[in-house]
């Protein structure tokens, strides 16, 4: 008699999902089918993109390409649009033609989330958002640019514009940010007759009273005192409430003219999660037991930015959203789904919580691990340690490291490669176009 191998469909090329094929993919050894749904063939690896963006490591080696770290595993280069669990499939969209059913035996939904861009008049037109690898590139042409025209004008107002750089959203994506494209500015400096360090204005707003939020409130305030001791305009408790023609308008009453705003602040569930008939909480994530799986299921599996994960150490409130826990539930549920498998108990997601680690700039940083708090080149130091040895395969650690080597002899590269630009969330918004007409796979 033939043994039919269960189906797995994981939808999602993110950390988890990335991640969890992985370690599927090796305890399993054949005795499943894996399919991977995904929009793109790469996952990018976002801790690295602050230094994609200022040009300190290589934009490709910040991507992994998924079909060569996951040989035997069958990757769909399309939009899932649709999860009709009652009926175990998937609704795919590929990039052209028509859209079709995957069936499965096991769901892992591991979408993560997208960029929020709340009603702010003119922030669509004007802002650069930091998500994904185009937009970093397309941030470093743009910062590099304004110095150029700042070199070149000779007009006041338009100079004091293009040197004028404001950032919103006080998480790692904006910190980090913030702290390596101002040190890169400060250094391009050198090569300018009309610019100085001190003609740049950096300007970080935040809606809460305090950065770093995803973490300890210690790290956050020794970040915040790094930044202000390097001049940096920090708003907290202030909103963004209008950037129409550049013209920046906050909460707090000030008004003036930027030439950048990279906006950071906020991000919300994907919107396939709406399209599903799995249970969500009341912030639209899949509500997820302690094992992983979805609440009232057998079968679905969710972890990441787009689950309500119970943190068992805090009360059960949901895990944040930082890659460290993305990376620790993906194997987690790695892990329970093989059990499962092999007819044994899933186990509860307990995560110990190691400490956390931000990259400012170069050779500056803030980081509190088991309780030791460092700060400054030992704190950059830990942060680049401990991300390469996250990122997947030896080939893309050994790019960063000669990356890193070239960069320690020689200044940073600023060259400006054109005005590559791509509108925050435009990607995510065509994902989130339902598609008719399903046939079945």
């Amino acid at each position: 008699m033939t043994t039919i191998s269960p189906r797995i469909v994981i939808v999602g090329g993110g950390f988890t999902g990335l991640f969890c094929a992985r370690r599927l993919q090796r305890r399993l050894r054949g005795e499943a089918e894996l399919l991977f749904v995904t929009p793109r063939n790469f996952m990018t690896y976002q801790p690295f993109l602050a230094e994609a963006a200022t040009g300190t490591v290589e934009p490709r080696h910040v991507v992994v390409p998924l079909r060569r770290v996951l040989p035997g595993v069958e990757v769909l280069s399309a939009r899932a649009t649709r999860v009709a669990h009652l009926d175990h499939c998937v609704t795919v969209q590929p990039s052209e033609g028509p859209s079709y059913n995957v069936s499965y035996d096991h769901l892992v939904l591991a979408v993560g989330a997208i960029t929020r861009l709340p009603p702010v008049p003119g922030l669509e037109e004007c802002g650069i958002g930091f998500k994904r690898i185009e937009e970093a590139i397309a941030l470093r042409n743009h910062v590099l640019s304004r110095l150029d025209l700042a070199e070149t004008t000779r007009d006041a107002e338009v100079r004091r514009c293009a040197l004028t750089f404001v950032v919103v959203g006080g998480g790692f994506a904006g910190i980090e940010a913030l702290g390596e494209l101002e040190d890169m500015t400060r250094s391009a400096c050198r090569y300018y007759r009309h610019v100085t360090p001190a003609d740049l204005h950096w300007m970080l707003v935040e809606l809460t009273g305090r950065i770093l939020h995803e973490v300890g409130e210690d790290v956050g305030r020794r970040a915040a005192g790094e930044l202000s001791r390097r001049g940096i305009d920090l708003r907290l408790n202030t909103r963004l409430e209008s950037a129409v023609d550049r013209r920046i308008r906050l909460s707090d009453g000030t008004e003036f003219d930027a030439g950048t705003l990279v906006w950071t602040a906020g991000v919300q569930p994907h919107p396939i999660l709406r399209r599903t008939d799995l249970a969500l909480d009341e912030k639209g994530r899949v509500r997820v037991g302690a094992d992983l799986r979805v609440v009232g299921t057998e079968d679905a599996w969710s972890a990441g930015d787009c689950a309500a994960v119970p943190d068992l150490t805090n009360r059960g409130v949901p895990t944040p959203p930082t890659a460290q826990h993305a990376v620790r539930q993906a194997r987690h549920l790695a892990d329970n789904l093989v059990a499962v498998l092999h007819g044994q108990s899933a186990r509860p997601y307990a995560h110990r919580y190691a400490g956390s680690i931000a990259s400012l700039g170069l050779h500056k940083g803030v980081a509190e691990l088991y309780g030791i708090r460092l700060r400054g080149l030992p704190a950059w130091m830990l942060h680049r340690t401990y991300h390469l040895t996250q990122i997947p395969t030896v080939n893309r650690k050994a790019r960063i490291g000669l990356d890193w080597a070239l960069a320690s002899l020689f200044r940073r590269d600023l060259v400006s490669l054109g005005g590559i630009r791509e509108t925050s969330g435009s990607s995510e918004a065509t994902e989130a176009r339902p598609q008719e007409h399903a046939a079945t796979h």
